[in-house]
């Protein structure tokens, strides 16, 4: 009866509606169609909610679909049990028809922002920290932002020193680098303004792995370890935010190591101009310039800088690239994207 009242109601709202007659079945319904929102009971036969939910989460084309339990249940150890497990919001019975759809526009709302690009400025990390922590009481995280400005070369952690926050890089080029035990350093990530860095190892639970010093002048906000973690375990749609970064940055590092093992070294340097053009700037039909050391270059390609030195040289002679100083311009990109190993 309260299924086909509450469908009932949301179909008069324009929502489509699909129901399931117990937790297994709705576990089963919602795989196949992926929905924008569920609305789960507690109490079903075969499958409670509790259990429903947390199939739903343990699979990736379900976990961040928003989740809103319906009860007559009220105490308050079932409310934090079902928020714990991942659930969005929490309607006791008996409900009105507005407290109902009220729930469900203003958790699509906030849904729809957060899987949003957010604008990759000071703001847009507000903005976007705003609504992921608004959907778990997570109200003091943007409160507790602290803004580091960095110089030229400044350290902003190292390699074998634990995480204790992650960093949003509001202003400059950040780029994270290895050594060997031979001391020769290998550029692995570059990061520009709107990037999170260093929450690799934090979820880890291990050391840094790598160092990132500043390319430039730059500003970071610093977000604290503790707060971080529990969005991340409060909230789905945030934490599938940072598993995509993380298989991004997966892949992009897999590329590079094929590269690197197959690729002459005229083809690498290049493809690490080509990556400096896609890394900062998006118009990619006028010229891109920065102030870049050779060595930095030789760091991105795992060659000498002397090697580095004689390409760029013979790349300024076929009008590819314009050098004065420390500065490199980029003159023709798509000559660089094609050119032969």
């Amino acid at each position: 009866m309260v299924r086909e009242n509450t469908a009932e109601i949301l179909e008069l709202a324009n929502y489509r509606v699909l129901t399931a007659q117990n937790g297994k079945e709705g576990v089963h319904v919602a795989t196949q169609s992926k929905p924008d929102l569920i609305v789960c009971d507690i109490m079903m036969p075969v499958l409670d909610g509790y259990g429903v939910l947390h199939l739903l989460g343990r699979d990736e084309k379900t976990a961040d679909i928003p989740f809103i339990f319906l009860t007559a249940r009220s105490e308050k150890e079932d409310y934090r049990k079902g928020m714990v497990m991942g659930a969005d919001d929490y309607l006791t019975k008996p409900f009105d028809d507005v407290e109902l759809l009220n729930a469900v526009q203003t958790r699509l709302n906030k849904i729809d922002r957060i899987k949003k690009s957010f604008d990759r400025s000071s703001e847009g990390l507000d903005h976007f920290l705003s609504e992921a922590s608004g959907l778990n009481g997570l109200e003091n995280l943007v409160a507790n932002k602290r803004v580091k400005s960095l110089k030229k070369k400044d350290l902003l952690y190292s390699e074998g020193s634990y995480p204790a926050s992650i960093f949003f890089l509001q202003k400059g080029k950040v780029k994270e680098f290895r050594r060997n035990e031979q001391g020769k350093e290998y550029i692995t990530n570059l990061y520009k303004e709107g990037d999170f860095l260093g929450y690799l190892d934090l979820l880890q639970g291990d050391s840094y792995q790598q160092s990132a010093t500043c390319l430039e002048s730059s500003e970071v906000a610093i977000i604290p370890k503790d707060d971080f973690l529990r969005l991340l375990e409060g909230n789905r749609s945030v934490a599938l935010k940072f598993i995509r970064m993380l298989s991004d940055n997966v892949r992009d590092r897999e590329q590079k190591l094929l590269h690197l093992a197959y690729n002459s070294v005229r083809k690498r340097v290049a493809e690490s101009l080509v990556a400096l053009v896609n890394r900062y700037q998006q118009d990619k039909s006028v010229p891109f310039m920065m102030a870049i050391s050779r060595e930095d270059i030789a760091s991105m390609t795992a060659t000498a800088t002397e090697t580095v030195i004689r390409v760029l040289s013979d790349f300024k002679d076929e009008r590819l690239v314009e050098l004065k100083g420390s500065t490199i311009t980029i003159l023709d990109y798509d000559r660089l994207v094609r050119m032969r190993n």
